[in-house]
């Protein structure tokens, strides 16, 4: 029969220092809320909560330095495991050598405590085998509740010695306890000793486990877990069994994992705690995605902008023209069971998927659809990062993007001023993209501005290197030559002038007033447009709308939104919301390039 533990009186530890250590605090517990509590006890010299660098939460612990270390002594004794705020503080001696707690050395590790004893408990049980410089029962982090478990550091090595020779083995509130020097997690044997099974029918007993593992080897300690009687999901036993030694269980788990046991085959595991056994269950499934995708990569394409109304089988019949679908599914929401707008289309060859692509931008159900190759999480991270990078790093001396204004000289570090849609701010002609970084001027329909041209005047590309920087038209010698052209050009201009091509008539415009229309029908009507002057178009609808929240930087965020596929652009023209998303994200970039010019 075990002998039960009587409790304790306390005995504190002899200390020269007068500081002190307060864990598990509340997150909303101050210095200044420390100091009240502490300097009723006696003179607190500081006190200085440990806080999170980044977000400057607490860490739940701080440190408290009196003047007198016999008042810190007084302190240990009244508030140890006393509530301060709404949680019961843990006090000990602060320990300025990192190489004493390290040791291990007086450290004890205690465990099968029932769940009802406590830090003061587990103190006041060991109490009585010399002075204890700190005691903690480990408890879950979320409810609070013992994990059955914990730790007692005594001062001196030999009375921790001296408890596990007498308080192993012995019963604490009707548990029989185990108790044993502390092993840091560094110096534990990587090898294991501990098995988990499950599976076992209702009809065998703890005895009839046991035997069963007895035969493989030597058992140091079981827990049976059985099954409720009137639980119809739990049918099944299920427990723990420890070996002396690896070897022996190692044996035993090879005999008797998947064994018959009538109406059930036994399973048994390694031991290991949740997060141990979550993180292996979560590298074995990237495994198998990562070779399914591998299996998959070309024949594999990624869908979205659909509508609320197309399932499975229409997104089917869409793509089978293209060749053999060996799978086609639409994402559905779990809460509301709708359609996410976007699904995955395999075919059986990579051809057929080649082919497929070339519905992208193609209208279906009234939106335009985005078709690509379907990437894996981490791939499209890292695609729109270098995406990204590219967008903001200069090019022709400050240019950053294809939008006027989105990239100007440093002489405007925050672009130039606010101007109208399509009126480049230093010319005060509309222009058109090409595509990124390139454009060409639209005929003027009205009176020009700033020199040269009258209603209809057609002019051709101006502007000159990759970055489609237009030149002033309206400044400098633009302005000369277009009020006095013959007084100015010299014979020199004059063969310039003999050489160069005649400008190519520019092609009228789709007339498409995005003003005036409902989202929807300018959605359709814009779709009908070429790429190059669909974008135009969008630009003429964004521009308004993100000028509303951010007028100074509308022409460099409306640039940057033009750089996205048009799917996209489509889907901000239909949110709020995901519009105001991309321009706090646009923002970011561009502060973030601002800091590292300056």
């Amino acid at each position: 029969m075990s002998a039960v533990l009587p409790p304790a009186s306390h005995s504190a530890p002899v200390h020269s220092s007068a500081s002190l250590y307060v864990g598990d605090l509340s997150p909303d517990v101050s210095e200044n809320k420390l100091y009240e509590v502490f300097n009723n006890i006696g003179q607190v010299q500081s006190v200085r909560v440990l806080r999170d660098h980044t977000t400057r939460r607490s860490l739940g612990y701080a440190y408290v330095n009196f003047q007198h270390a016999d008042h810190a002594e007084k302190a240990l004794e009244i508030m140890n495991f006393k509530v301060i705020t709404d949680r019961p503080c843990r006090i000990m001696w602060s320990q300025r050598d990192p190489n004493v707690r390290k040791s291990g050395k007086g450290n004890i590790f205690v465990k099968n405590l029932a769940k009802s004893i406590d830090h003061e408990q587990l103190r006041d049980t060991f109490a009585h085998y010399g002075p204890i410089l700190s005691c903690k029962v480990q408890t879950n982090k979320l409810t609070g509740e013992s994990l059955g478990y914990g730790f007692v550091h005594f001062s001196n090595e030999a009375d921790a010695l001296e408890a596990i020779q007498n308080a192993n083995g012995c019963a604490l509130k009707d548990q029989v306890i185990e108790v044993a020097p502390f092993v840091g997690r560094g110096q534990r044997t990587k090898g294991f000793t501990n098995l988990f099974y499950k599976n076992v029918p209702r009809t065998y007993s703890q005895k009839n486990i046991e035997d069963m593992f007895a035969e493989h080897g030597e058992i140091t300690s079981s827990k049976f877990m059985p099954a409720p009687p009137n639980d119809e999901k739990k049918v099944c036993h299920a427990g723990f069994v420890n070996f002396k030694t690896q070897e022996q269980a190692k044996t035993a788990q090879e005999a008797l994992n998947h064994q018959d046991l009538g109406e059930k085959k036994l399973q048994v595991f390694i031991a290991q705690r949740k997060e141990e056994r979550n993180a292996e269950l979560k590298r074995k499934n990237e495994l198998v995605k990562d070779e399914r995708f591998r299996q998959m990569r070309g024949q594999n394409l990624y869908v979205k902008n659909l509508g609320d109304n197309v399932d499975d089988t229409k997104l089917n019949e869409m793509f089978a023209r293209f060749g053999q679908i060996t799978s086609g599914k639409i994402m559905i929401d779990e809460k509301t069971k709708k359609s996410k707008g976007f699904g995955f289309v395999c075919f059986q060859t990579t051809e057929s998927a080649m082919q497929a692509v070339s519905l992208n931008g193609q209208m279906f159900d009234g939106k335009p659809l985005y078709v690509s190759m379907a990437q894996r999480k981490s791939e499209r991270i890292n695609q729109i990062e270098q995406n990204m990078a590219r967008r903001n790093k200069p090019q022709g001396g400050g240019y950053m993007g294809p939008y006027p204004g989105a990239g100007m000289p440093r002489a405007y570090p925050q672009g130039p001023p606010m101007a109208p849609w399509g009126a480049h701010p230093m010319m005060g002609r509309p222009i058109m993209a090409q595509g990124p970084g390139q454009y060409q001027l639209v005929p003027q329909q009205g009176p020009s501005h700033r020199g040269g041209g009258g209603p209809g005047t057609n002019r051709g590309p101006r502007g000159g290197g990759r970055g489609g920087r237009v030149h002033d038209g309206g400044r400098g010698m633009g302005r000369q030559f277009a009020q006095h052209p013959r007084e100015n050009r010299g014979p020199r201009d004059n063969n310039r002038i003999a050489q160069a091509p005649a400008p190519q008539p520019v092609e009228p415009q789709v007339a498409v007033e995005p003003a005036e229309l409902s989202t929807t029908d300018f959605i359709k009507a814009a779709a009908s447009l070429p790429d190059q002057k669909r974008k135009h178009v969008f630009g003429e609808r964004l521009f308004p709308m993100v000028a509303q929240s951010e007028p100074d930087l509308a022409p460099k965020i409306t640039g940057m939104l033009l750089e996205m596929e048009d799917t996209e652009i489509v889907e901000l023209l239909e949110s709020p919301q995901a519009l105001e998303k991309k321009i706090q994200e646009a923002i970011a970039v561009l502060n973030e390039a601002q800091n590292g010019e300056e």
